[in-house]
């Protein structure tokens, strides 16, 4: 087209944009993919939670143990299922008489364990003699429904060793020896 000795194009304009179907698909893929990795962290951090918690009760037992040898004195620990209580015998003074009394002996230390995540043991009462020798063969469990590295911990006479089920708790497996495997 000419008009008066100028030309002129006309070309088309294409409009650009996002059609409503492909909005929807972006929004639904990115949808289900926040889905998946909320579950994920969740639990993710399911399994933080108990390794954290049993590894803080190995050291603390491993403390106790290493505690009875160096001040050649009984030391016990009352276990519940949300919070345990490390004891040293001393009563009476000044050497304690190789009982457990926790009304009358000396409180170390007591930790409140994640409610969400509780434990499961043998034995609701751990000691260590004079020697940091185990009186009593103990393994503690989680019972949490989580993905953990570790989450039992063995306590035979004379080691305390963190591990993994072989079969969780929450999947049918017993709290035992046998199905705590060391790491």
């Amino acid at each position: 087209m000419s008009s008066q000795g100028k030309t002129y194009r006309t070309c088309c304009l294409t409009e650009k944009g996002f059609t409503l179907i492909e909005l929807l698909t972006v929004i639904s893929v990115t949808g289900i993919l926040v889905t998946v990795l909320v579950f994920s962290f969740q639990r993710w951090n399911s399994g933080y939670i108990v390794e954290s918690q049993l590894k803080e009760m190995q050291m603390d037992l491993i403390n106790t143990q290493a505690r009875s040898m160096q001040r050649s004195r009984m030391h016990f620990v009352d276990l519940t299922a949300t919070q345990y209580t490390l004891y040293e015998d001393t009563n009476p003074a000044p050497d304690g008489d190789g009982i457990p009394n926790a009304a009358l002996d000396t409180q170390i230390n007591q930790r409140t364990l994640n409610a969400r995540y509780p434990v499961l043991f043998t034995n609701t009462q751990l000691q260590f003699n004079t020697s940091g020798i185990s009186v009593n063969d103990t393994v503690i469990c989680s019972s949490a429904v989580a993905d953990a590295d570790y989450d039992c911990i063995e306590i035979s006479t004379t080691r305390i060793n963190i591990g993994q089920l072989a079969t969780p708790v929450a999947e049918g497996g017993a709290c035992d020896a046998a199905n705590c495997i060391e790491r």
